[in-house]
C-alpha cells in the first residue's frame, strides 16, 4: 500500500492535467477533478493521461488513480488539494469544498494571483466550515504546459524556484515538507501578502493587453505580445503600475520584487529600464498576443490582481492612479464593474484591520 501522500487536482484545464499527470507519474495517488463531467470522459476511460515533454524522461502514460466531477468523492481521500483553476472561480470553488473539507487536508492555490488564500479562507468561514484546514498559494504556476489533446498534456517547462506561503504564514514550513516529496522547486514565499504583491502578472497582463487594444482587434493577436506590444511608451505605463504595487507593499510592510528585479530572476534578463530588459528576454520572443479582449488577462487579472492592490492602497494611503485607469479601461471594455467583482478589502473580510492586525493574521492566523 502506497505511503505517499494522496493529491488531489481541482481543475481538468491546460496546467491540471499537466499536474494531474506528472503526480501519476512520479507514482502519487492522484485524483482529477472537473466539475465538467465531459472534459474529463476520455481521462476516466483511459484511466490516466498521456504526458509529453521536452522533459525526456516524462514522456509516459500516467495513471490516475480516480477522476471525478463529484466534489465530494474528489476530496473524500485527499491529503493535498491542488487547486489549479483561473483565480476569478476560486471563491466558488471554495463554497463547493466547504462542505466536504476536513482537518488535516491542505489547499493550495497555483496560482493565488493576490489575496487567493485570503478570499478562500474568508469564503469557508461565511459556509460554516470548521475543518481545521490549511490554505496556501503559490506565486506563480510551476509548469508552462499546455493540453493537446483530451487525454493528453504536453509540459514545456518546470520552474527550477517557486515561493509559496501558507495562511497563516507559520505553517508554511509543515507545507512546504509535506509538498517537498513531489515538488523541491517550492521555496518559502513569507507570507499570503508577500506572494500576491509580488505577482507581475497584474503588471504585465492587464495593461499591456488594454493598451494594445486596437492591434489585438485589428490582427486578432498576430503579432509578439512582448517585443512589438512593449514599446517604451508602454513600458513606461507598466513602470508607473510597478511603482505603485512597490509602494502598496511597502506600506504593509513588505519587501515586493520589482519588475526589473523579476525578469532578472526568473529570466536572467536585464536593462536600464523595464522597456530594455523586456526585449533582452528571448523567451518573449514568439509568443504571441491574446487572440480577442475576452482573455483572462483582463476579466482575471483585473479583478483578482489589480483591484485588490488598489484596494490596499486605497485604504492604507497610497495614491495608485495609474492602476485605477488601467482598471477603469477594463471595466468600460468589458462593460462591468471589476471593482464590484473583486477582492476588495471588504469581500476579503479585512477592512477596518490595522497594518499590524492584517500581518497577525497572515502570520498567524488571528483575527480580532
Amino acid at each position: 500500500m502506497s505511503t505517499k501522500t494522496r493529491y488531489t487536482v481541482i481543475g481538468a484545464g491546460h496546467g491540471g492535467k499537466a499536474m494531474a499527470a506528472h503526480l501519476g507519474l512520479m507514482g502519487f495517488p492522484t485524483t482529477l477533478f472537473n466539475r465538467t463531467y465531459d472534459h474529463i470522459a476520455a481521462i476516466q476511460e483511459r484511466g490516466g493521461i498521456d504526458l509529453e515533454s521536452s522533459y525526456t524522461h516524462l514522456n509516459a502514460f500516467c495513471p490516475l488513480e480516480l477522476v471525478t466531477s463529484e466534489m465530494s468523492e474528489a476530496l473524500e481521500k485527499a491529503e493535498m488539494i491542488m487547486i489549479v483553476i483561473p483565480s476569478s472561480a476560486h471563491a466558488e470553488v471554495a463554497k463547493n469544498c466547504a462542505p466536504f473539507l476536513k482537518d488535516g487536508q491542505i489547499v493550495v492555490l497555483h496560482p493565488g494571483r493576490t489575496c487567493g488564500a485570503i478570499e478562500f479562507a474568508k469564503v469557508l468561514r461565511d459556509e460554516g466550515c470548521t475543518a481545521d484546514v490549511t490554505i496556501s498559494e503559490a506565486e506563480t504556476f510551476i509548469y508552462a504546459s499546455r493540453s493537446d489533446g483530451p487525454a493528453q498534456a504536453h509540459i514545456f517547462r518546470i520552474k527550477e524556484a517557486v515561493p509559496m506561503a501558507a495562511l497563516p504564514a507559520n505553517r508554511t514550513k509543515q507545507v512546504l515538507k509535506i509538498i517537498h516529496e513531489a515538488y523541491p522547486q517550492y521555496i518559502n514565499g513569507g507570507n499570503v501578502l508577500q506572494t500576491g504583491m509580488n505577482n507581475i502578472g497584474a503588471i504585465f497582463h492587464p495593461a499591456l493587453t488594454l493598451l494594445n487594444t486596437g492591434w489585438i482587434e485589428s490582427t486578432h493577436g498576430d503579432y509578439q505580445f512582448y517585443i512589438d506590444g512593449v514599446t517604451p511608451s508602454v513600458a513606461s505605463v507598466l513602470e508607473a503600475l510597478d511603482r505603485e504595487r512597490v509602494t502598496v507593499g511597502s506600506s504593509l510592510g513588505l519587501r515586493a520584487r520589482t519588475a526589473l528585479e523579476w525578469l532578472q530572476m526568473a529570466y536572467n534578463a536585464t536593462g536600464n529600464n523595464l522597456y530594455e530588459a523586456i526585449q533582452n528576454q528571448p523567451g518573449y520572443y514568439g509568443i504571441k498576443a491574446p487572440p480577442n479582449l475576452r482573455h483572462r488577462y483582463l476579466f482575471e487579472d483585473i479583478p483578482m490582481s489589480l483591484v485588490p492592490i488598489a484596494s490596499f492602497g486605497e485604504y492604507y494611503g497610497v495614491s495608485t492612479r495609474a492602476m485605477d485607469s488601467i482598471i477603469r479601461l477594463g471595466c468600460i471594455i468589458h462593460q462591468t464593474d471589476y471593482w464590484r467583482r473583486g477582492r476588495t478589502i471588504e469581500k476579503l473580510g479585512i477592512k477596518g484591520l490595522s497594518i499590524s492586525e492584517l500581518l497577525k493574521y497572515v502570520n498567524e492566523g488571528i483575527l480580532p
